[in-house]
């Protein structure tokens, strides 16, 4: 298990033989570069913790402890965890603020306790088979590795898997693998699992009020401060848009000694291409600007590696470039810090224009909508990054559904019409959190949902395959308690988005930067899929592995037929299916033909118990 997570880092790690429990850790460093090594030991009660992350109020926790008797002879932020639990019990994990995945043995109750982050930054996965055995990892492949024989594939996970991109939580593509939920507790003993959910976003369950700029400043940088405390040097992912650009300008005057490199991901198709932009905004903040042209013969190596090397099976074509910057960036620095989290939190996707519009949009006549529909449905297809023709064809086929299904269609990888001429059974939809507004309930859903599960997914495994540790400071919590209490009209005003955090951004960047028109990471898939990957998209369809899964690979080969015809754009559908395919082979191999990772060991923790 060890072996196939030691891509995760340079640092070193450890074993440890606790009698019913072993526990393994390895190591990345990021603060404290003493010789701490995981996993730790709490010589009070013989408490045993790994984890897999930082937690950002070490010192005040370690005041506290210190108080209360506590002695501490390691330097290392997570020395705090096991005296933490021995004075709160399992409250401690409401005490600490940061990013983590932790385990905790703990021999006088026999138990094993896991717990994720509020945010789900950090991932953990575990299996408790019948016989009592429970296993648990960062990732699926170190998991898969403590069982013999190919994986066996859980249908129910790969059906939502294709209709959303990602298998949600606590569900995973392996069956009897299970994740552990963001801000969930999960204790193994004897009598068996139970899980315990810790922490939620309070969006839609505390009052609005109007956005203060000033408190927010204070908040804002304070969560910068906190994940910027590193001692190595670190860089930040740059593109053209305003969340980077807003974090690059707060790291500069936060620390103003420092000068982040800024990596940015460039592509040769213009539309696609938002390097000019970050190139201007690191000239702007005085930071050393390292660009990475990403191109389709990048693509199918690279994916085969991410696969290989991690086991996650998530649809985000963006997981490939940024996996490309990962690695020239971990040449450089060990820490990125990076803008995910603030379209979850302030509002900024284009989909959350048709959660504010759809109320007014159903208002009208039924003869008005089928005639617009009729139009927009007639518009050709366009290979131009965030294409209007697509977000409208998605709009008005979701007009008779409502609320949370709506926008779930319009974020959809594959279709429900689509999934079922591939053969499958489209999966049901979540139900509703019942929240009153609409852009709440659809906000909640994409932070817990699709955000831990599939953006923050692509982060870590295409960051820490090169060893290098992504950071999301919009993702700190008081971050998050405060994007809750902002109303609806600061978020999501007619058509502009992200209202209050843009009118925040001019503290620090020009207008020119701030309202610039929202592009996000996209690839050019759409092209690429009918010219340079048109030959290996063919053979990925065409392989016997999406037959054993249960799908009509004639249907996949039509989709991409109809695709490089232009009869429509099934561009996410055909990469959903290409990435599938390339699991399920890896999935088909006993652990000994997989590749061992290379390097040496890192961040991540792995257990029996």
């Amino acid at each position: 298990m060890l072996a196939q997570l030691a891509h995760r880092g340079p640092s070193g790690g450890t074993q440890r033989d606790c009698g019913q429990a072993v526990m393994a850790a390895n190591r990345l460093t990021i603060r404290s570069t003493g010789d701490d090594q995981p996993p730790l030991m709490e010589a009070a009660g013989g408490i045993v913790v790994v984890c897999n992350g930082e937690i950002d109020n070490h010192r005040e926790l370690r005041g506290w402890l210190e108080q209360r008797g506590h002695r501490f002879d390691r330097s290392t932020d997570v020395a705090v965890i096991a005296p933490l639990y021995l004075e709160t019990g399992l409250a401690f994990v409401e005490r600490l603020q940061g990013v983590f995945a932790l385990a905790i043995w703990d021999p006088r109750t026999q138990q094993l306790i896991l717990a994720r982050d509020r945010a789900g930054e950090r991932h953990l996965y575990y299996a408790h088979a019948p016989d009592g055995i429970t296993c648990f990892a960062s990732e699926l492949n170190a998991l898969q590795a403590a069982h013999d024989g190919p994986a066996a594939v859980d249908a129910t996970a790969i059906a939502d898997y294709l209709a959303r991109g990602y298998c949600p939580a606590p569900e995973s593509p392996i069956r009897g693998a299970c994740k552990v939920r963001p801000g969930e507790l999960v204790v193994v003993d004897e009598s068996g699992v139970t899980r315990q959910t810790w922490w939620r976003n309070p969006i839609g369950r505390v009052p609005h009020r109007r956005g203060d700029g000033a408190a927010f400043d204070d908040i804002f940088r304070g969560a910068v401060s906190r994940q910027s405390e590193a001692d190595v040097d670190y860089g930040v992912l740059l593109s053209g848009g305003v969340d980077s650009a807003l974090l690059t300008a707060v790291v500069r005057s936060v620390r103003p000694d420092k000068h982040p490199t800024a990596y940015s991901i460039r592509f040769n198709e213009a539309s696609f291409d938002e390097g000019q932009q970050a190139a201007e905004v690191a000239q702007l903040l005085d930071c050393p600007f390292v660009p990475v042209t990403v191109a389709a013969q990048d693509v199918p190596a690279t994916l085969k590696e991410l696969i290989a090397g991690t086991g996650e099976l998530i649809a985000d074509p963006a997981w490939v470039p940024l996996a490309l910057v990962a690695r020239r960036a971990a040449q450089d620095v060990r820490m990125a810090l990076a803008g995910e989290g603030a379209d979850e939190l302030f509002g900024g996707y284009p989909t959350y224009l048709g959660a504010r519009l759809a109320g007014h949009y159903a208002a009208l006549p039924a003869i008005v909508r089928d005639a617009f529909r009729s139009l927009v449905e007639r518009l050709p297809t366009s290979d131009r990054k965030v294409a209007i023709s697509f977000l409208l064809k998605r709009f008005v086929q979701g007009q008779e559904l409502d609320g949370l299904a709506r926008h779930l269609l319009w974020t959809a990888s594959i279709r429900p019409d689509v999934v079922q001429r591939l053969g499958m059974q489209a999966s049901a939809a979540p139900p509703a959190q019942g929240l009153d507004e609409l852009l709440d309930e659809v906000q909640l859903h994409d932070f817990s949902q699709s955000l831990p599960e599939a953006l923050l997914v692509k982060a870590d495994r295409g960051g820490m395959l090169h060893a290098l540790e992504i950071r999301a400071p919009f993702l700190d919590q008081a971050v998050i308690d405060f994007a809750a209490t902002l109303p609806p009209h600061e978020r999501v005003r007619g058509l502009h988005t992200k209202v209050f955090l843009k009118r925040y951004a001019r503290r620090y960047l020009p207008r020119s930067v701030v309202y610039r028109r929202k592009r996000g990471l996209s690839v050019p898939l759409a092209s690429w899929l009918r010219g340079p990957l048109l030959d290996w998209a063919q053979a990925r369809l065409a392989s016997p592995v999406l037959g054993d899964a249960g799908i009509d690979h004639r249907v996949a080969l039509a989709l991409l037929d109809e695709h490089r015809a232009r009869h429509s754009d099934h561009s996410r559908a055909l990469w959903t299916l290409i990435v599938l395919s390339e699991w399920l082979e890896w999935a088909a191999r006993p652990v000994a033909e997989a590749p061992l990772a290379r390097g040496a060991p890192a961040t991540t923790q792995v257990a029996l118990a």
